[in-house]
């Protein structure tokens, strides 16, 4: 990638949002574009850390024999009111609506009604089951409250998995399964989160924990016990019966030692039971051939949150500013990015050809400028690694900075196409 091509421009960060600096750098170096409240467009790179968030989901869900599918954005009102829950969406205005003269139909928030829809007249066997659906896509909600850019918006990226369960102790397997899986994915992505006992709401069902982030961004608020590392949400604590939920579904039989903290939900996860097979009238043919209802799970992560709380979470401070962030190896789009001064460009070139061609993902600024502005061009833009190209570099070495602390090591040329080959497989830092 070619700094020239991207049309991107000097732009001196100001004012920035004290709560979301990161997201704040993103629209005023329109990395991210936003069309309206809670809308908004990506350029290359985030586009691209989103494209790698969704590499890392798909990856630990096939491990576990998910699969993944495409359910329709625009849903045929009937399916909703078959289910029950049409009349509350549209009474809490979440729902975006369509109507033509050829039916009504709305934008999907959710999409328990269509899968559990797909499955019928597919899944007819106890000996198919058990199985587990995924899909990765927008989502649509009447939010009224767009605050925190990417955290919260009316339209959003959502992962979203289904499964379905001949009895309760199967669907409890699988939910640990997804559970653990949930717990792997985020841990790749750098991102420690704790498992909150929540209430189901609206999507209904036996028991549902929320997996949040402790963050000093969060709009929630929670109790958290750092020696069990587990979390609560205050609102299971006004279901009539909080005590034997919070015990028989969380093992938490004494809040003494959690106390309050911010987080930020990344996703939500829960065991539905026979809501949706019952109410939809959907079964299978169990082992004595008698019509059973599916045990449903479902979970979600919002893959747009994920992206904003990256963000948030590797951004770079100097002399106590926001200056950019550092992307974690994991999710970062390029490695490394190349700049040197007027005498070094075709050295510059080389270096670039070389491992385009090794096919590392890195960028190169091509444009004129300051080594100084191009090295503060690398930050904002969340490179982890700058080659540096200048008047004191030898001939035969290369000087690489790490963005996230600003560490320096020379490498001749040799040792630094094994490390940085080495780093794109292993994620393992090169300093």
């Amino acid at each position: 990638m070619r700094v020239s091509k991207m049309g991107m421009k000097n732009v001196k960060l100001s004012n920035l949002d004290e709560m979301y600096p990161a997201q704040d750098i993103l629209i005023q170096t329109h990395q991210v574009k936003q069309f309206g409240s809670g809308v908004y467009a990506y350029d290359n790179i985030p586009l691209r850390v989103k494209d790698n968030i969704e590499k890392i989901i798909k990856k630990h869900c096939d491990v576990i024999d998910c699969i993944e599918v495409q359910m329709p954005l625009l849903q045929q009102e009937e399916i909703w009111k078959r289910s029950g829950r049409y009349d509350g969406y549209i009474q809490e205005g979440v729902m975006m609506t369509s109507k033509t003269e050829r039916g009504n139909y709305c934008l999907a928030p959710t999409a328990e009604e269509a899968i559990t829809v797909f499955v019928e007249n597919r899944i007819t066997s106890h000996k198919q089951l058990p199985v587990a659906y995924y899909q990765i896509g927008a989502k649509f909600r009447n939010e009224i409250r767009n605050r925190g850019y990417l955290l919260r918006g009316k339209e959003f990226l959502m992962f979203d998995l289904y499964t379905f369960d001949k009895d309760e102790k199967s669907m409890i397997e699988t939910y640990q399964k997804v559970r653990e899986a949930y717990f792997r994915i985020f841990n790749e992505m750098q991102l420690k989160v704790v498992a909150v006992a929540a209430d189901n709401g609206a999507i209904g069902g036996k028991n549902s924990e929320e997996i949040m982030v402790l963050s000093r961004i969060g709009e929630d608020t929670i109790l958290y016990n750092p020696n069990t590392q587990q979390g609560l949400n205050t609102e299971v604590l006004e279901k009539e019966n909080a005590k034997e939920y919070l015990k028989e579904s969380h093992g938490i039989d004494n809040i003494e030692d959690f106390h309050e903290e911010k987080a930020v939900e990344l996703g939500h996860i829960f065991a539905l039971g026979t809501k949706y097979s019952e109410t939809m009238n959907i079964h299978f043919i169990d082992q004595e051939n008698k019509p059973q209802p599916f045990y449903m799970g479902c979970y979600g992560i919002g893959v747009s949150r994920v992206l904003g709380l990256i963000y948030e979470n590797n951004i770079i401070q100097e002399n106590g500013k926001v200056v950019g962030y550092s992307l974690p190896l994991s999710v970062t789009p390029y490695y490394l990015y190349i700049i040197s001064n007027e005498k070094n460009v075709e050295r510059a070139e080389q270096l670039y050809e070389i491992l385009t061609k090794k096919n590392i993902e890195v960028i190169i600024d091509d444009v004129k400028g300051s080594i100084g502005e191009k090295i503060r061009n690398a930050k904002i833009l969340g490179i982890p690694y700058i080659a540096i190209l200048g008047n004191n570099t030898p001939e035969d070495s290369v000087e690489i900075e790490k963005t996230k602390d600003g560490t320096k090591k020379l490498f001749d040329l040799d040792t630094f196409m094994e490390e940085i080959e080495n780093m794109k497989i292993t994620h393992k830092d090169m300093l």
